[in-house]
């Protein structure tokens, strides 16, 4: 595969990109924004053609087995305690005022 392989940007598609982005694009940057854009694409094209047949994915540069504990539950059972703070309390929840009409 050649590194030009991708249709290159004009001004058609910038204009389309830049609406669809809802930017405002004054016309004397498209001409650079196309230039770097079509830089952009050609080297995503050069990452194409390396070979990465036999490489595993990673998920990080370096290979960690994430720590994992126990799931189990430590704590809890004082609803009284943590309604007795509440304002305003109906039965185990904190009650709130109504905010959507």
């Amino acid at each position: 595969m050649s590194a030009k392989n991708h249709k290159p940007i004009d001004e058609a598609t910038i204009r389309h990109i830049a609406q669809l982005a809802r930017l405002a694009l004054p016309p004397q940057d498209s001409a650079q924004l196309i230039k770097e854009l079509n830089e952009i694409l050609g080297f995503v094209e050069q990452l194409n053609e390396v070979n990465t047949e036999n490489i595993q994915p990673m998920t990080g540069a370096i290979e960690a087995q994430i720590k994992q504990r126990d799931d189990i539950v430590n704590d809890g059972g004082y609803v009284d305690k943590i309604i007795a703070n509440a304002p305003v309390q109906d039965d185990d929840y904190f009650a709130v005022p109504k905010v959507v009409e």
